[in-house]
């Protein structure tokens, strides 16, 4: 038995069955996407967002902020890479593979002209169906973060500052304008 063409590929196994090519592949409800390398303003601003982040976290055991690629499986048909999440840890058995991460608290994605559609669209879904605490949807070339919870049907639009709290402890204020490189 050969291995699935690309345009075949529905289930998580299939997907990881796949040979390493360098690109970005994910399974939203059984469909196969693939994502070619990210701009320079993505990773510029994935960084600054990963620095403030783990500036934020420092000194948390339970907390971890992580890049893509990751595969974090979400059942037999779902496998997201999220640009950047922050995801629960115990300390007392920190996670050794994808596998062991569990759903995470927060979920960023950094749209591009090309993602947009499914960042906004199928993507989102999943993440409030999956239960993830907050999903931020950067927008560089609009200058702003769409935050989404599980429950909401429209996002809230942050155009200046975002502030996120975590269990009732605030941990982060985001300055979007300094973030978005203006």
């Amino acid at each position: 038995m050969g291995m699935p063409g690309v345009a075949d590929i529905q289930t998580v196994d299939e997907l990881l069955a796949l040979p390493d090519d360098g690109l970005r592949h994910e399974l939203l409800d059984g469909v196969h996407v693939v994502t070619p390398s990210p701009s320079y303003t993505h990773q510029e601003v994935l960084a600054r967002l990963f620095v403030a982040l783990d500036a934020a976290l420092r000194g948390r055991t339970d907390l971890r902020v992580l890049s893509s690629p990751a595969d974090l499986v979400f059942g037999p048909r779902t496998l997201l890479q999220p640009d950047l999440f922050v995801f629960r840890v115990d300390p007392d058995r920190p996670p050794r593979e994808w596998h062991d991460v569990d759903t995470p608290v927060i979920a960023i994605e950094i749209v591009s002209p090309t993602s947009a559609a499914r960042d906004r669209g199928t993507k989102r879904r999943i993440y409030q169906r999956l239960g993830v605490s907050e999903y931020w949807i950067v927008d560089p070339d609009a200058r702003l973060i769409e935050r989404w919870t599980p429950a909401d049907e429209r996002p809230e639009i942050l155009t200046d500052r975002l502030d996120w709290a975590f269990e009732g402890s605030h941990l982060l204020t985001l300055d979007i304008t300094a973030l978005l490189g203006g």
